[in-house]
């Protein structure tokens, strides 16, 4: 599987310093209380943080846009959907004019 970055240079600087941040943090909460283990889930999230600084991808990220793509892309179908009904209320309403020489020849051939 093949990923391409989908965060910015400055997001990912941003993603490292705070993700180096937690795990020195919490490695130095942990040297003095090594029983508690919340600290090591936030060791964890703090090196998923810088990791995905390094990488410059993250998961929720590709998530969000996917989330995003897929509601554009129901209210475009709703839109059109909804556009198709009009129209075809249009024409029951309104039906389309025929040239009065196109309305004679049919009249003739009806006859």
């Amino acid at each position: 599987m093949k990923t391409s970055p989908n965060i910015g240079i400055v997001n990912a600087l941003i993603r490292i310093t705070c993700g180096l941040t937690i795990v020195a943090y919490f490695t130095a909460k942990l040297s003095r209380k090594p029983w508690c283990n919340s600290y090591l889930i936030m060791i964890l999230m703090g090196a998923m943080k810088v990791a995905e600084g390094i990488v410059r991808y993250c998961p929720v990220t590709e998530l969000y846009q996917k989330g995003q793509g897929m509601m554009n892309q129901n209210n475009s179908q709703q839109k059109q959907h909804n556009e198709s009904q009009n129209n075809n209320q249009d024409n029951i309403k309104n039906p389309p004019s025929i040239p009065p020489e196109l309305a004679d020849s049919i009249k003739d051939a009806l006859d």
